[in-house]
């Protein structure tokens, strides 16, 4: 399915539904895609519902994000969905084949969720590496601390979340891990050398650099550019597309986190100049998105080879034992139910 004509950016809505004029803009800004957050979730058939309606606004199956990582950050919680703990836990004091094998559990049943409610694209894995004294935003959020096995581990996501019919998002580009500042709060700086990033932070991206979508850092790294964060760089962004290799569809963290300043029609202007691909905006708010869609263009070029191309990797689900996985699940990782 052609998005020849969509907006580059992807928007959040307010409720449970759409409102008359959230679908009217909608229908008029033809964003690529949608976020789903908690505040847009009530039962099962209220979502799938939702889903359907943003995707009626703009005449054509846009992809439908959501973070469902599982611990601190899910959208959908018991009753309805199950619930996990932190990811990090999973490999606690287990021997590590056993752990992938849980891994790959979890996010097999968190696709087949979402696949449920209409949802394809789920902004997971991170392969942030947490060091000492970092801020604890990413925490046990983590996949791990060394670069090749978070790599690894991040490879088994990936590759559940696919099975399931759900196209990952591989974040933070690229690498949230040393950040002593939330960027939901504030601008985080990494004064690290280049040297060590290239061999930590950014080894950890590399051999997941042919996945098809990508979400950039509201961070500076001062050895790259010490005046804008990677968002807003061309610098980290070309090192994200050269020295990390990534060719993905490269999508902005939200706008409108306090990393940022300034009028948000000039970020998402200044995110497109630096080279990502599309523009995230996931609060709701509508005179934001307005200028959003006014400062934002329509895909193109290469941007639009890369949004076209993530679109085209979505799969039909493989066949799949939801209850019987989770009951492994729980055998392997001695989770309660409702975590």
């Amino acid at each position: 399915m052609s998005v020849a004509a969509a907006r580059a950016c992807i928007f959040g809505v307010g409720g449970l539904a759409l409102t008359s004029r959230e679908r009217d803009f909608l229908r008029a800004a033809d964003p690529w895609g949608f976020i789903l957050f908690s505040r847009n979730v009530d039962t099962p058939a209220q979502v799938a519902a939702l889903v359907a309606e943003l995707r009626d606004a703009v005449g054509r199956k846009a992809p439908v994000l959501i973070d469902q990582e599982g611990g601190r950050v899910a959208r959908l919680r018991p009753p309805h969905w199950r619930g996990w703990r932190p990811v990090a836990e999973i490999f606690d004091g287990r021997d590590e084949a056993v752990a992938r094998e849980a891994l790959a559990l979890r996010y097999r049943v968190i696709a087949a969720e979402l696949a449920a409610l209409g949802i394809d694209v789920d902004c997971m894995p991170l392969l942030d590496l947490p060091t000492q004294g970092s801020h604890d935003v990413i925490g046990a959020r983590a996949l791990g601390t060394e670069p090749a096995r978070v790599a690894e581990r991040a490879r088994v996501v990936c590759d559940a979340l696919k099975a399931g019919g759900v196209l990952p998002v591989i974040k933070h580009l690229p690498g949230h891990g040393r950040s002593t500042v939330d960027s939901h709060e504030g601008l985080p700086r990494v004064s690290t050398d280049f040297a060590t990033l290239d061999a930590t932070d950014f080894a950890a991206f590399r051999p997941l650099a042919g996945e098809a979508l990508g979400m950039t850092a509201h961070i500076v790294y001062e050895a790259i550019d010490a005046e804008r964060c990677a968002t807003l760089s061309p610098d980290c962004i070309s090192l994200i597309r050269q020295g990390i290799g990534f060719d993905g569809c490269l999508m902005t963290d939200d706008l409108s986190m306090h990393a940022l300043t300034g009028p948000m029609g000039a970020r998402a202007a200044d995110a497109i100049a630096a080279g990502c691909d599309l523009i995230l905006h996931c609060n709701g708010d509508m005179p934001e998105m307005e200028a959003i869609a006014e400062a934002t263009p329509r895909l193109a070029g290469q941007a639009l080879a890369r949004a076209q191309a993530a679109l085209d990797a979505r799969a039909t689900p493989d066949a799949f034992d939801v209850d019987a996985a989770y009951a492994r699940y729980l055998s392997l990782t001695g989770e309660d139910v409702h975590a």
